[in-house]
């Protein structure tokens, strides 16, 4: 049964649910806006593989740059990460994510 793009938004929702519960162990907060998780399917979507590329892309775009803000200190102990996007960009905390792999 294959997978169109408009029904992305609750696996994208899951996927970022797992993200939350890790953040939850270190009193970290994570907040996502509605055009960060459009952003976030969009990318994450194939026509072939359906969403299978999604876990990938939010590892590389949301979980390893929090990682470096945290390992950096800019996201603490009792913060809530804000998760945006613009054109073409998605912004953690207002800083652009570039998009690191591990």
């Amino acid at each position: 049964h294959r997978l169109f793009r408009d029904q992305m938004g609750p696996i994208v929702n899951i996927q970022l649910n797992r993200v939350r519960d890790r953040l939850a162990s270190l009193n970290i907060g994570l907040e996502v806006d509605q055009p960060a998780l459009s952003w976030l399917a969009d990318l994450g979507y194939d026509q072939v593989y359906g969403a299978r590329p999604l876990k990938r892309t939010i590892q590389r775009y949301v979980e390893n740059p929090m990682a470096t803000l945290i390992l950096e200190d800019k996201i603490r102990d009792g913060d809530i990460a804000h998760v945006s996007a613009g054109q073409e960009k998605l912004f953690i905390n207002g800083e652009e994510v570039r998009g690191k792999t591990a």
